[in-house]
């Protein structure tokens, strides 16, 4: 395996570690960016939590680079 292309961060430097939560962020905490529908979906996703239901079909729009990928990926965590 090549050791540049290796997930864990175990080879990273802890500044590295902060560039990779910034390019790819793993919880809403990490992401910047879109403060209000961050806002709005970390609501919705408390509330589902609260009544022990799984989250309302979610659809993102918009051009390409505002971090719609991400946040899917984020909620699905």
């Amino acid at each position: 395996m090549n050791e540049h292309l290796d997930p864990s961060e175990e080879h990273l430097t802890p500044k590295d570690v902060e560039i990779e939560k910034k390019l790819r962020p793993l919880s809403f905490d990490d992401f910047t960016g879109q403060d209000k529908a961050l806002e709005n979906l970390q609501v919705f996703v408390q509330a589902a939590n609260q009544r022990d239901e799984a989250l309302d079909h979610t659809l993102f729009h918009g051009p390409p680079g505002l971090g719609k990928t991400t946040l899917a990926h984020i909620l699905s965590q």
